[in-house]
């Protein structure tokens, strides 16, 4: 079956074209798409043309399994399940702004960074756009009862959005389409670990999008025992990607560096990062590290977080803490899905 939420508008009045139907019921069919309605509701649709779509094309390839409400906060995370059974996970934050959807890109990641559940079983496949967007549909689907909707949209589910790149960008002109969603693209975020040609060419795309870089070392040395991908590109290079996409944009970049105990968060290292992001029109996201349990790394304690979030201040550089969400319905990304995953395994 084909996703109806891969189309844009144009496609989907092509499609009438070719099936002998008048152009305005593409439109009619896209505001039904875009609000995750399924064809028997789409009362304003001749039933043979509901009847012909259904045999060909899906409305949403996206399901919510299961949601778990966190006690602490609102935060809420959800288990999606997709149409050949694989599984992918989000969360939905609450903020004065709006809420936010952390989003996947992937099923899995194949980046291998130590720090992250998402990349245990490596990379199963690329999302498609329809996949991406089908997250916010059913989301809002299950917010509008409460007259709220999703206001800013993160790439930093599972999976490396430049790694699945034509997907990605597909995807976020589907999301800022004014006949769709039409949200603007000042409100997401992308997190990308750095793969530098892929960081140099989205600079080119037009796209008014948030670049986060999950860097987490001030340098090569300590960023290889973190991430493999420091193998291939030099931080001087993602840091120079980083100056450029400023440059070509005009837009703040974020730099997201997670706090593993006895590895990155020296005071020194703290001097260190300020003198590389030096003249970068940045913030600092720092992270307290999330414990995986697969892995042998663990979080500083809370006073030296605040340390060196005050050693880079007074260095010049904005850096706030992330404030920890979901905590006690694994928020973390790739947690979720890694514990049924392993539960249905053993089953």
């Amino acid at each position: 079956m084909r996703e109806l939420l891969n189309l844009t508008l144009c496609e989907l009045e092509e499609w009438m074209r070719a099936n002998d139907q008048p152009r305005f019921r593409a439109k009619q069919l896209y505001s039904w798409v875009i609000s995750g309605t399924p064809f028997e509701e789409m009362h304003n649709l001749p039933k043979a043309l509901r009847e012909r779509l259904a045999e060909e094309w899906v409305v949403n390839p996206v399901e919510i399994r299961e949601a778990y409400r966190s006690r602490l906060d609102e935060t809420e995370k959800y288990l999606y399940k997709l149409p050949d059974g694989n599984l992918i996970e989000g969360v939905l934050m609450r903020y004065h702004h709006g809420d936010t959807l952390c989003l996947s890109t992937q099923v899995g990641c194949r980046m291998g960074c130590r720090f992250c559940a998402s990349t245990l079983e490596g990379c199963v496949r690329n999302l498609t756009p329809g996949e991406m967007l089908g997250q916010i549909v059913a989301v809002n689907r299950r917010l509008r009862e409460a007259d709220r909707r999703v206001h800013n949209v993160v790439l930093m589910g599972s999976g490396e959005p430049l790694d699945n790149y034509e997907n990605t960008v597909r995807f976020l002109r589907l999301l800022n389409a004014p006949e769709g969603l039409n949200l603007s693209l000042r409100n997401v975020s992308l997190s990308t670990c750095g793969l530098v040609p892929r960081m140099l060419q989205f600079a080119k795309e037009g796209l008014a999008v948030t670049l986060s870089i999950s860097l987490h070392a001030p340098n090569d040395e300590v960023r290889k025992r973190l991430m493999p991908v420091a193998n291939a590109y030099p931080i001087r290079e993602v840091v120079a990607a980083l100056r450029n996409y400023v440059e070509k944009t005009g837009r703040r970049v974020i730099v997201e560096y997670a706090l593993v105990k006895g590895v990155n968060c020296a005071p020194g290292q703290a001097d260190e990062l300020a003198a590389l992001l030096k003249g970068l029109i940045c913030h600092v996201n720092l992270i307290p590290l999330n414990a995986v349990a697969e892995r042998d790394l663990c979080p500083p304690d809370r006073r030296e977080v605040e340390a060196f979030q005050h050693r880079l201040e007074h260095r010049g550089l904005s850096a706030t803490i992330r404030r920890e969400m979901g905590a006690d319905i694994q928020g973390a990304c790739g947690q979720l899905r890694r514990s049924v995953l392993q539960a249905e395994s053993h089953a």
